[in-house]
């Protein structure tokens, strides 16, 4: 099993479209047994699924003691991927965690699901906190999402500095440009800067997920935003492959 967690502590970087983009590249591309966590109280995730959550327990309710994150999985219109949908009660998260204090819950949790999945994909929150912590903790791989900003660039070495700040044992970092558009000089420029980084383009595709309420490669497959997350799997798959 590895955690990945899609990560930024700016948002309306597309943090929630590429997590639900990633999870459904895991389970129909790879054909992983895969489960999207979300733990930002929008609960885009479930949205962009088209997965409304069941309210028989609160998304909070799973970390005290005697918690069960299973019994708010919900599966999805797509072989291999299931939700853990988020709600409301996930913003009063932070202060359970820490009234807990117990700094590896969402790592041990994590490892309890991976015994029924291959690949936990996280929706994180742009949060910088105790829940962001635990995140790190608990992740293989930190995909950060960017647009070319200064205020991006900015966001993207606090990321740095909170995650080399977790300990020696550190989850490598993936950053990615995201909303590119290569008709402007900024974007051009942030590109030529970062060769190496994956790439997606602004497209009316991403854009349509919301209104589908489908991921990309599920309504447009030969689109090229398909074909560029596609590529930034194969991409995670390969580094996760090298731990």
């Amino acid at each position: 099993m590895a955690s990945i967690a899609v990560y930024c502590v700016k948002g309306g970087v597309g943090k929630t479209t590429l997590a639900a983009n990633l999870a459904w590249c895991a389970a129909s591309i790879s054909r992983r047994k895969t489960l999207l966590w979300d733990l930002d109280a929008a609960n885009g995730s479930g949205f962009l699924l088209g997965v409304d959550p069941k309210r028989k327990h609160s998304a909070d309710s799973m970390f005290g003691d005697g918690g069960d994150p299973a019994k708010l999985i919900q599966p999805t219109a797509y072989a291999g991927l299931d939700l853990l949908p988020a709600d409301e009660t996930i913003r009063k998260l932070d202060r359970q965690l820490d009234r807990i204090g117990k700094k590896k819950r969402l790592a041990r949790m994590t490892a309890g699901l991976g015994k029924d999945y291959d690949r936990i994909i996280f929706d994180c929150p742009p949060v910088l906190n105790e829940l962001s912590a635990q995140i790190i903790r608990a992740a293989d791989l930190i995909i950060v999402p960017l647009p070319p900003s200064p205020l991006s660039a900015r966001a993207f070495d606090v990321v740095v500095e909170e995650v080399r700040g977790s300990g020696k044992g550190h989850p490598p970092i993936l950053p990615v440009l995201s909303m590119i558009d290569l008709r402007r000089s900024l974007h051009r420029e942030a590109r030529e800067a970062n060769p190496n980084w994956p790439v997606i383009p602004l497209a009316s595709a991403v854009e349509q997920c919301a209104v589908e309420r489908r991921p990309v490669g599920a309504f447009a497959p030969r689109s090229p935003a398909a074909r560029a997350i596609s590529q930034l799997w194969t991409a995670i798959e390969r580094k996760l492959a090298s731990r």
